[in-house]
């Protein structure tokens, strides 16, 4: 440990704060912050690069040194009053870093068998997109493709609701354009998620590569997706609401694909 920090008016301090608040600044500077010892464990394992890490010896225990990483990274103590100012949620087990974002294309998927990819458009809730994120962990998507160069994967809201997803599931922010000429390129069945014109989700065979395409409640996806799309899916509604948040929605058609799979290899064993 280099140096003990004990005022929130310290400058490291200050850059945590401004990148935790902003989205231009995490933009600019190519950082991110991420709380707890767990995502911070995930992360390192899973490829981030760890710039600073804060440690709060009364909360982490005086033995905490960090996740293992093959890079080297500075660790610096901070007071329980600054740390306290620092945390954006409870919980973090004492540990708060700055890390550096790693920024993913189309062209850098890579898949074995048929791939399982969710694409969002217009899903702006970035508690939404970290709920996604983490279904799509479970279901073992091979990646989220978000059409909207300026999505901030690295806000701390969606990162909270990620668990840590958003680090093991690769995650791509793209045009609509680009997302659709991927998917055409790779021969990917496309699944739009819309009430009109279309079919219940489990009579739709998502056994072969499929890309399940999601929009906004209040106002669905656009025309180039519906046009794009291979077949059109919904869910059925049974009661008085005529759509789900969308996060549940995802999960509902995303192991529904699992289920299908599932199924197939039962049958081929």
């Amino acid at each position: 440990m280099q140096e003990t920090i004990t005022s929130t008016q310290n400058t490291r301090i200050k850059q945590v704060l401004l990148l935790q608040q902003k989205s231009q600044e995490r933009r600019r500077s190519g950082l991110f912050v991420l709380e707890g010892q767990r995502e911070l464990e995930r992360a390192a394992r899973h490829g981030f690069r760890l710039h600073t890490l804060f440690v709060c010896p009364e909360i982490a225990g005086s033995d905490y040194r960090g996740p293992q990483s093959g890079m080297p990274y500075e660790v610096v103590e901070v007071s329980p009053q600054v740390y306290a100012r620092m945390a954006y949620r409870e919980g973090t087990e004492g540990a708060i870093a700055i890390l550096y974002q790693k920024t993913l294309e189309p062209s850098d998927l890579t898949w074995q068998g048929a791939p399982l990819f969710v694409v969002l458009e217009g899903v702006e809730k970035p508690g939404n997109v970290g709920a996604i994120l983490r279904s799509a962990d479970a279901a073992d998507v091979t990646a989220v493709l978000i059409c909207d160069e300026q999505c901030d994967l690295y806000n701390p809201n969606l990162l909270r609701a990620s668990l840590g997803s958003a680090f093991t599931v690769p995650t791509v922010a793209c045009t609509g354009e680009a997302c659709i000429d991927f998917l055409k390129r790779n021969r990917v069945r496309i699944l739009t998620a819309q009430l009109q014109d279309s079919n219940l989700y489990y009579d739709t065979d998502m056994t072969q590569p499929t890309a399940i395409v999601m929009g906004t409640e209040a106002t669905g996806l656009t025309y180039a997706w519906r046009e794009a799309a291979d077949a059109h899916i919904r869910i059925p509604m049974l009661g008085a609401m005529d759509s789900l948040n969308v996060s549940v929605s995802a999960a509902i058609l995303m192991f529904e694909a699992v289920r299908q799979r599932s199924q197939n290899i039962k049958q081929k064993n």
